[in-house]
């Protein structure tokens, strides 16, 4: 893959940083390790779920954190003792895998279920921040009703 460089971006954008950051970060991202396999699910408009497959981990070998932007998960495999394998396909590897959230994105909760770790996901926007309609009025109208208020 060809790499781009950002900097002219840099010097003249102002408050993009963040998203040129995401860009960088995913532009060196290539070689990264595809483990655990996951899903991105999109819901609705502003909910999402993100699934990840953990076979082999139980719900207390897995750790969820949501901190600012990034959501981290990550699995730490409690070693087994006196277990001789005679064949081991399963990975019992440790892993951590994060994801970058937008804006208002927040983690309603996670459930572990059949193997699948299910994360759900809802953006909230505050209600400053929609977008709301301005009703147009008449000239007119609003001169008189400036006239009853001054009388």
């Amino acid at each position: 893959m060809r790499a781009y460089d950002f900097a002219p971006l840099w010097r003249s954008t102002i408050g993009f940083d963040r998203l040129l950051d995401l860009f960088d970060a995913a532009q060196r991202a290539e070689g990264e390790d595809h483990y655990p396999p996951y899903n991105i699910e999109r819901q609705s408009e502003d909910r999402y779920q993100i699934s990840l497959a953990l076979a082999g981990f139980s719900p207390d070998e897995i750790t969820v954190t949501a901190e600012q932007n990034v959501l981290s998960i990550e699995g730490r495999k409690t070693e087994a003792a006196n277990k001789d394998y005679l064949y081991q396909g399963i990975s019992a590897r440790h892993f951590k895998r994060t994801f970058n959230l937008a804006d208002y994105v927040k983690v309603e909760g996670a459930s572990f279920e059949n193997g699948l770790l299910q994360i759900r996901l809802v953006r909230e926007i505050p209600e400053t921040m929609k977008p709301r309609r301005i009703p147009i009025g008449a000239a007119a109208a609003e001169a008189q009703i400036e006239n009853k208020r001054a009388a």
